[in-house]
């Protein structure tokens, strides 16, 4: 199997130091990350790629067996790295790929030297003790939304994700790269992210992680941000002077500054 391809896999020049490999979230691809990559590459070799049924990857490759849980989407990561054989890897993993990249990381560790993520939640339902931003009646409306019109739930929930309102043309982007991805392949993915728990993963985290969230987002509110600094042991939390779920598009200069400066203290 030609894995580049699957995943449509992008590479910039080789630079001394870990390779930073960035992984977008739901209903996104490797493009979200266009603004960040320049500053990045600047200082690091950058492997970007799209999840299968994302982007320019391989969709006749999906299957709803493998991707109806994280576990799939962590196996297209250590696929890829094992293809490259990638050592030293940042994994910098946006929305739902922050815990793409916790379980990655847990099944081999040797490829990964630290963790970055992007406005993460391990669980997006509120719990006995534990404030995810959602309840279960939230997310089985937002599901039910989801499969009933998914060109519609995007049109009215993509603008909220971004957060930006003022800036309408974010929101428009994150509608237009929802809108791009088949019905069947978002349901399943909106399932596996929105009902998925990885709290307990947390404390098995044992490379340095970065901590990103914006000062409101709607999706993984600070709350949560505090939940994961406190359970990752070491971790560092950076609260960016920003809105919305979507920073690498909102805030590029000071998300890109924030990871640099991550590295460069390690």
């Amino acid at each position: 199997m030609d894995i580049r391809s699957r995943n449509n896999v992008v590479r910039t020049e080789p630079k001394d130091g870990p390779i930073l490999m960035l992984a977008h979230g739901f209903g996104c691809d490797q493009n979200m990350w266009r603004l960040l990559v320049p500053a990045l590459a600047e200082h690091h070799e950058v492997v970007l790629f799209d999840y299968v049924g994302a982007g320019r990857s391989r969709v006749g490759e999906w299957h709803e067996e493998r991707y109806s849980s994280l576990d799939g989407y962590a196996r297209d990561v250590l696929e890829i790295c094992d293809e490259l054989d990638l050592r030293d890897v940042v994994f910098v993993g946006h929305s739902v790929s922050a815990m793409v990249g916790v379980l990655a990381a847990a099944a081999a560790p040797e490829r990964f030297s630290a963790l970055v993520m992007v406005g993460p939640s391990p669980r997006y339902i509120d719990d006995a003790g534990y404030h995810g931003g959602f309840s279960a009646a939230d997310i089985d409306e937002l599901l039910d939304s989801l499969e009933s019109n998914y060109l519609g739930w995007s049109a009215a929930m993509a603008p909220a994700i971004m957060g930006n309102p003022d800036r309408p043309e974010l929101g428009q982007e994150l509608t237009d790269s929802f809108c791009t991805v088949d019905p069947e392949i978002a349901r399943t993915f909106a399932r596996a992210t929105f009902l998925s728990d990885n709290r307990a993963d947390l404390p098995g985290v044992s490379v340095p992680t970065l901590i990103l969230e914006c000062a409101e987002d709607i999706i993984a509110p600070r709350e949560v941000g505090a939940y994961v600094h406190a359970a990752i042991p070491g971790s560092r939390l950076v609260t960016l002077d920003a809105t919305g779920h979507c920073p690498q598009l909102s805030a590029p200069r000071a998300t890109g500054q924030a990871i640099l400066d991550f590295l460069g203290g390690r």
